[in-house]
């Protein structure tokens, strides 16, 4: 397998900009991280180590790592989120299938000082527009907790079901 059409991509809308993950983000993803704890952690897959320890440099270098191993292999499309110029959050078209099925699933997650300005809609909205028009995926599924209420509206804005 190899890279999906037209990625890497940048996307942009308004304020709303897409792109991929760059070395130089570490410091912001880690700040916008650990600043989100409350926020964030409740949603997130549990692990042994701790909320800082996760989020260590070396943590955000391991995770270009391995994004780009799959991005080369067209299973992902790991998207920083920018708004306004500043780092925000990330979101991640990735459980990409091809053949018949040709779909891939959308994860996300967005700092706390922007959420409720329309930016993860406009976010997934623009990745949704990449996928079936540039990628040419033919199916997406949008993976959240059902009780993430913020979460929650994000695909209830858009149309999902």
């Amino acid at each position: 397998m190899r890279a999906l059409p037209g990625w890497p991509a940048t996307l942009t809308e308004g304020d709303v900009v897409l792109r991929p993950h760059r070395r130089t983000d570490a410091k912001s993803w880690r700040e916008v991280r650990l600043a989100n704890q409350a926020w964030l952690e409740p949603w997130e897959a549990t692990l042994a180590k701790p909320w800082e320890r996760r989020h260590d440099p070396q943590d955000f270098v391991a995770m270009l790592r391995a994004q780009r191993k799959m991005m080369k292999l067209g299973h992902s499309m790991p998207f920083a989120l920018l708004y306004r110029g500043r780092f925000a959050g990330q979101l991640t078209v990735g459980g990409i299938v091809r053949g018949a099925f040709y779909s891939a699933i959308i994860g996300y997650w967005v700092d706390r000082a922007v959420a409720g300005r329309g930016v993860m809609p406009t976010a997934v909205a623009m990745a949704c527009d990449f996928c079936f028009y540039s990628a040419g995926l033919h199916r997406i599924e949008i993976n959240i907790r059902p009780e993430n209420t913020a979460s929650r509206r994000v695909v209830e804005k858009l149309g999902f079901r």
